[in-house]
């Protein structure tokens, strides 16, 4: 369980409760705090103190999904009854959070509804986000976590190594070599080292690859030719969601030497991701906290500076957490699409993933962090510096 954690950063923050509510399984943070696959139908929530026995709250109705729950569970029939709960539990409780953010700035943390929000304040009580308490707790790697993504990203390494050696293989033979035939040896090769995919990887040739969300297709794949630009983005990790994906981008061309104008844009992604890694590690070193929006920042004003700012879609980094999805509930690497001011904590880890989309090619460099509680944030996945050659 999660609730040492929880507590003690409610602790440290003056929070006097947690509010994990749930309708219809809308909340994964809930999910996560109290494990097991469950179908509910109607409200629940989980009520962590900032010291005692938290304690949840279900329907009636939905008493079998909650069987074997590992915690105090009480149950309710009526509307009534709810609201008294809730009022009853924080009561003394003047600040509560909730997976809540002011303005709604910060959408994958601001889960509530605005009617339960003015409830809980109806009950005399100061609504504060829980963005950062979910990050001490369902973000957080284990020890065994951590041991196994670093044997996962040894071998989605390989396997990326694989991967293009099919393709430099086909290519010198003078056999056909598409897409989707590279997208399926790196599923095959997923399965048989024992790991497991959310989906396929992006393997996107040329046009394709300034495409961030490029999907492969089965029956028209495009042929991977002498001259080509290729990206694979591929994401990996031992079975289990209380594991955590190996996320990476690679990109290689299909000649002897890269082309002046895919030189640049390559120099100007890596010049982005490098400055991220060197800014978070310089501010561990000098004790100061630092913002995902901060990093974010740091990566799209390099290629600002570089001549690209018009061909940025998407932001710099997303969170990797345990869980079921590869973009975690911890922080992400945005001052784009949100303004994320949730703090890199120790004990998370996060994607590196700057990238400029042109119309005829892009490139996205795709590294993966953990911020270790002593050596401080460091790299976990494998790293490119040049442009793959396929010939």
């Amino acid at each position: 369980m999660h609730f040492a954690a929880a507590q003690q950063f409610m602790r440290e923050q003056h929070i006097d409760g947690w509010l994990v509510y749930d309708f219809r399984g809308n909340n994964p943070v809930l999910a996560q705090l109290l494990p097991g696959k469950r179908w509910t139908t109607r409200r629940a929530v989980l009520f962590i103190p900032v010291s005692g026995e938290p304690v949840l709250l279900f329907h009636g109705i939905d008493e079998e999904q909650f069987k074997g729950a590992a915690v105090r569970s009480e149950r309710y029939l009526t509307w009534r009854e709810f609201r008294e709960w809730l009022a009853r539990c924080v009561s003394g409780a003047p600040r509560v959070a909730l997976e809540y953010v002011p303005g709604a700035i910060l959408p994958v943390a601001s889960i509530v509804d605005a009617g339960t929000v003015e409830l809980i304040r109806s009950l005399g009580v100061e609504v504060v986000s829980s963005a950062n308490l979910i990050q001490v707790t369902v973000a957080c790697w284990s020890p065994t976590a951590r041991e196994a993504h670093g044997r996962a990203s040894a071998q989605v390494a390989k396997i990326k190594d694989d991967a293009f050696a099919l393709i430099r293989e086909r290519l010198a033979s003078g056999r056909a070599v598409n897409e989707y035939e590279v997208q399926q040896f790196i599923v095959q090769q997923f399965a048989a080292a024992g790991l497991e995919s959310s989906e396929p990887p992006i393997v996107s040739v040329n046009a394709h690859s300034g495409n961030p969300h490029f999907e492969v297709s089965a029956a028209a794949p495009a042929t991977i030719q002498r001259g080509d630009w290729v990206l694979i983005d591929m994401w990996a990790r031992a079975p289990g969601d209380e594991h955590v994906f190996s996320d990476i981008t690679w990109v290689a061309y299909a000649g002897r030497e890269v082309p002046p104008r895919h030189r640049e844009v390559f120099a100007a992604v890596r010049a982005a991701r490098d400055g991220v890694v060197r800014r978070v590690q310089q501010a561990w070193q000098a004790r100061e906290r630092m913002q995902g929006w901060q990093l974010d920042d740091v990566a799209r004003n390099t290629i600002v500076a570089a001549g690209f700012e018009a061909y940025v879609r998407h932001r710099t980094g997303h969170s990797l957490s345990p869980g079921p999805a590869v973009h975690g509930l911890g922080v992400n690497l945005d001052n784009l699409e949100t303004h994320d001011t949730r703090e890199v904590l120790p004990g998370i880890g996060f994607t590196v993933e700057p990238g400029i989309y042109l119309p005829e090619f892009g490139v996205r460099l795709e590294i993966n962090m953990f911020v270790d509680p002593q050596r401080g944030p460091t790299i976990t996945s494998c790293v490119q510096d040049e442009v793959v050659l396929l010939e």
